[in-house]
């Protein structure tokens, strides 16, 4: 085996997954937030719904597309890189990919064409049926992918035949207990992942004076789902780590920084671990929180590094570091989400440019959450691809050599870095272009007394999208 083809192709899985995952968590979002305001604009008939709803199609467009063409690479993998992951999991990662393309992939590629062109074709309740449709779809891609995912972090309802590992229960894969932890967790980091991108976009039109009604929903409406969303995300959060508190107490050991065993166990917020020395630098720890935090108790006994063998170890530094990054930004996003509910709720938050600047600033705080998580969950993983039964560096390919795995990560990052800057771009412009003048007809039901914006504009002058020269 190639050491440095192992490395090559592991670094190559994480950038590609690590690019791939930004799309799908801001468009499962996005999916959600799109019919939510086509069922706003139904039921109230208000004129800025329509016009949101038609401004962030065109965003929800380009990255549904980035997301897809991004995604493509991640099959090709399996069979270039990691043959022999595909050939003993082929029996289980195989058909639940195949679920993927067949519900989830089929359903959004079908109902987005009524959405892009079928506005006017159908009736109102089918287009909300629609984007519903799409937002399912989106939803269904994650469970499959997470139902995939969650087999390799705790394999269950297997046999091992001839080499590989063949399904024997289906339900047991499917409704594995630590899918339906997982699962929840990453919807819940999608939708707050789309309630900050809109909050922030509505701050951001505030700041520059501009679309006032438009900008007054999307402030409002995705600061208080993620004031909602961030606790129910943070004690997911915690069941999460009893997952892996039971079933892989190394990636847990990792996590804590705990080198040791320790009874009752400190919770160490922050130091720099050494591996080398098995130990912590310039620790900052709180006696027995640790043990309250694993075991809701204040004498529980928990295992260190040290009880597992050198060669079962994750690597510590980088899930000790990622788990503290990813919780920090909940906090953060709990505070602001929180803060600037309370404002808004008292109508005082548009006066307070410092509270805009702080929500404009936070649409990255999300996508650092994610990928930070995804980071412990799959470095803390290892060495391990197949959780206890199938090691990294059996699973690849051989005979791999680290030339053709170095060329393959050089190509994949030139062709996503173009795909990257392109899909940034033009999102930066369709952003910069605004909810303006996008309806074609009147609502049929206005609500009286609601303030003046583009959305008025657009319907006592007769303007339209088409009259924009952007397509929808």
């Amino acid at each position: 085996m190639d050491i440095t083809a192992l490395f090559l192709s592991r670094l190559q899985f994480a950038f590609t997954i690590s690019f791939h995952i930004i799309f799908p968590a801001f468009t499962i979002g996005l999916a959600a937030w799109l019919t939510i305001l086509d069922a706003l604009y139904l039921t109230t008939g208000r004129p800025a719904y329509r016009v949101l709803f038609e401004f962030w199609l065109k965003i929800f467009g380009v990255a549904f597309g980035l997301g897809v063409v991004s995604g493509v690479v991640m099959a090709f993998q399996f069979g270039t890189n990691w043959s022999e992951l595909s050939k003993m999991s082929g029996p289980i990662q195989g058909p639940l990919l195949s679920y993927e393309t067949f519900t989830a992939f089929a359903l959004e590629a079908s109902f987005f064409g009524v959405l892009l062109y079928g506005r006017s074709r159908v009736p109102p309740w089918f287009y909300l049926f629609s984007t519903a449709m799409v937002a399912l779809g989106t939803t269904l891609s994650a469970f499959w992918i997470m139902v995939n995912n969650s087999w390799m972090q705790v394999p269950v309802g297997y046999v091992v035949q001839n080499g590989a590992f063949v399904p024997d229960d289906w339900t047991k894969i499917v409704l594995n207990s630590v899918v339906w932890v997982r699962f929840p967790h990453m919807m819940l980091a999608a939708y707050l992942t789309g309630a900050f991108c809109v909050a922030a976009t509505g701050a951001w039109y505030l700041l520059r004076n501009e679309y006032h009604a438009e900008a007054r929903i999307m402030l409002g409406m995705g600061l208080f789902l993620a004031a909602v969303l961030v606790p129910i995300q943070i004690f997911f959060g915690h069941l999460n780590g009893d997952y892996v508190h039971e079933y892989q107490r190394p990636k847990f050991a990792a996590i804590e920084g705990r080198w040791h065993d320790e009874q009752p166990a400190g919770e160490v917020l922050i130091a720099i671990p050494d591996p080398a020395a098995e130990t912590n630098n310039f620790e900052i720890k709180i006696p027995v929180l640790g043990s309250l935090i694993a075991s809701m108790s204040f004498t529980s006994k928990e295992v260190g590094l040290t009880d597992f063998p050198p060669q079962d170890r994750p690597p510590v530094v980088i899930p000790f570091f990622t788990f503290r990054v990813m919780v920090g930004c909940g906090l953060i996003m709990l505070a602001i989400a929180w803060l600037g509910s309370y404002l808004s709720l008292r109508n005082r938050i548009e006066r307070n440019r410092f509270v805009l600047w702080f929500v404009f600033l936070s649409f990255p705080l999300p996508f650092i959450a994610v990928l930070t998580g995804w980071y412990t969950a799959e470095v803390g993983r290892q060495p391990w691809v197949v959780y206890g039964v199938l090691r990294t560096a059996d699973a690849m390919t051989p005979f791999l050599t680290a030339r053709e795995a170095g060329v393959s990560l050089v190509v994949f990052c030139a062709i996503y870095a173009l795909i990257f800057s392109f899909g940034i771009f033009y999102i930066h412009r369709l952003l910069r272009a605004g909810p303006a003048g996008q309806l074609i007809e009147p609502a049929s039901a206005a609500v009286p007394n609601r303030p003046m914006s583009v959305a008025h504009h657009a319907l006592s002058s007769g303007t339209s999208y088409m009259d924009t020269g952007e397509s929808p």
